[in-house]
């Protein structure tokens, strides 16, 4: 939402203001019955490793790092394996945060979760000043550096890469209000990998997105 979602709404509202856009955090059983849920929602928003058999726009890449707080003295310049399994974890609340997390098991790490959260931008604020490490997208950790004093730090192994995309029913692929939707969604993922701003076109009505 901080990264594709505010950019998204800033290039409908500048080229399309009779459009009004609703996120919706996507429920716990999204992977269940995917089915369902897109048949109700213009699209989803989740990476790719998660789910599979629907219609896709590749939107933008992006890549896992932690953070850690400023003052915590027991991390020095790079993050080991010995400090992920140490550490008290701040986690993404669902299952399906996905490839990240199985990598981290495949690895024989087994996370000493103290507090888990759905929202990926509540982690820093839940790291500050603690001795807890979190997991999040290195994108989102860019806007939000300088406002929380928590540090950046790379994995100590090498992280999965993450594919944003956006998600949809078969029976929108023919629709005309939801292929201006794909395009505009595409063009500003775009926008969002190569960290410049957007501008261009039309349509009215509402769109559902669903944030995975």
């Amino acid at each position: 939402m901080a990264v594709f979602g505010a950019e998204l709404a800033r290039t409908i509202h500048a080229e399309a203001p009779g459009i009004r856009l609703r996120f919706k955090q996507a429920p716990t059983e999204a992977i269940e019955d995917t089915t369902a849920l897109l048949s109700a929602v213009d699209g989803l928003l989740m990476p790719h490793g998660i789910i599979r058999g629907f219609p896709t726009v590749d939107l933008y890449r992006d890549s896992w790092v932690y953070i850690v707080a400023d003052d915590n003295p027991e991390v020095g310049e790079q993050l080991t394996l010995d400090d992920l399994a140490r550490l008290p974890w701040v986690t993404y609340q669902r299952t399906y945060d996905a490839p990240a997390a199985r990598q981290i098991g495949l690895l024989g790490i087994e996370p000493r979760v103290e507090i888990s959260v759905d929202s990926f931008q509540l982690m820093p604020l839940l790291v500050a000043g603690t001795r807890r490490v979190a997991l999040i997208q290195g994108r989102l950790a860019e806007r939000l550096g300088g406002l929380v004093p928590v540090r950046v730090m790379e994995p100590p192994y090498d992280a999965v890469p993450l594919q944003e995309a956006l998600w949809w029913h078969p029976a929108h692929t023919h629709d005309a209000a939801h292929i201006w939707l794909r395009e505009t969604a595409a063009r500003v993922g775009e926008a969002v990998e190569a960290d410049r701003p957007t501008s261009s076109s039309p349509p009215i009505g509402e769109r559902v997105v669903k944030r995975g």
